[in-house]
């Protein structure tokens, strides 16, 4: 069935097709006929930043943006689902052409820029979801928001998705919002981290519910910076890490017609450097600190090797495009049986 959606979706655009798949299995949800694109749920219950996963594979922040099909995406059989990245105000992002397939190297570029409909209209789908599994809402800054003033973005973000989500990710990796990366060192690092714990626990306070957050880091920054800033958010009290997000280093497509083009190289090529960060991290930060495995992962056998690198659960994204929603089973299946 994946093979006939992918020949149709392969000959759009790729953002065109990446609309049309989120329009297409929401309706298919709606109208319950998902389980013709997927399949049940595979069940490995597990635990991780106090929440109760069914099971270790989940869908990456950036394929649903805007919240619009966490349930279609559920009946695949996700065992949790990170929505985003959103930001205070609606954006349309950077401008057109942005999303480019690398079918060649199985990888994907991107400098969608936070394109989204704003966290209001988000917390409106939040709050209608039916999928039962973990729903972790990312989160930013507008794009013409100045660094110094980030803290409020995400400030703003966390008060309202909070009720409605299962953690939270805060975003300070995208290569494409310029200066956001300037986040994730040093004090900048140190105030931000301080202001979203205090903000956190006088949520808990006041809703009587603690939503854990996770911050999501750069594949691209030297070893001794990325174990540095691994300390300071377990220092920080925050609740885990994601490694990585998508790498500005386009060497390994060197000579592709594409590999000029800027924005975040996602896919087969960020494999080995999304591994070795999270070896890394779990190195700096501890055997019980929380850390969940992101980009490269296209198979069961990269699945299983992410948690051997020190993932306790990891994400998808560019190879459910190459390979289909078969491959949530397969790695799900895959991670079971460790």
């Amino acid at each position: 069935m994946y093979s006939l959606a992918k020949r149709v979706l392969f000959s759009m655009s790729a953002e065109s097709a990446h609309n049309v798949t989120i329009e297409g299995l929401a309706a298919l949800n709606r109208l319950g006929l998902i389980s013709i694109a997927g399949a049940k749920r595979v069940s490995d219950p597990y635990e991780c930043m106090g929440l109760k996963f069914p099971n270790r594979v989940g869908l990456a922040a950036g394929l649903d943006k805007n919240a619009e099909a966490i349930d279609a995406f559920g009946a695949l059989g996700f065992g949790s689902v990170e929505v985003g990245t959103v930001t205070p105000r609606p954006q349309p992002g950077n401008p057109k052409p942005r999303l480019f397939r690398v079918p060649e190297h199985r990888a994907i570029i991107n400098r969608m820029g936070f394109n989204n409909h704003g966290v209001d209209a988000m917390v409106e789908r939040l709050a209608k979801r039916t999928y039962e599994g973990v729903v972790g809402v990312n989160i930013g800054k507008n794009f013409d928001t100045p660094v110094e003033e980030a803290a409020n973005d995400y400030l703003k973000c966390l008060d309202s998705v909070y009720c409605y989500s299962d953690y939270v990710t805060v975003n300070l990796s995208s290569p494409n919002t310029p200066g956001l990366r300037e986040l994730q060192f040093g004090q900048k690092l140190d105030e931000l981290l301080g202001k979203l714990k205090e903000r956190q626990l006088k949520l808990e306070s006041q809703h009587q519910k603690y939503v854990p957050i996770a911050v999501k880091l750069a594949p691209d920054m030297s070893q001794d910076d990325l174990a540095e800033v691994s300390c300071q958010i377990v220092s920080s009290g925050l609740d885990g890490i994601i490694a990585t997000n998508t790498t500005v280093d386009k060497s390994s497509i060197a000579g592709h017609p594409l590999a000029d083009e800027a924005g975040g190289l996602s896919g087969a090529p960020l494999t080995q450097l999304s591994n070795q960060a999270c070896k890394l991290i779990r190195k700096a930060v501890g055997d019980s600190y929380p850390v969940i495995g992101v980009g490269g992962i296209g198979s069961a056998k990269d699945a299983v090797e992410r948690i051997g690198s020190g993932a306790n659960l990891v994400q998808i994204y560019s190879a459910l495009i190459y390979e289909g929603p078969e491959l949530i089973k397969d790695a799900a299946k895959a991670i079971r049986k460790l």
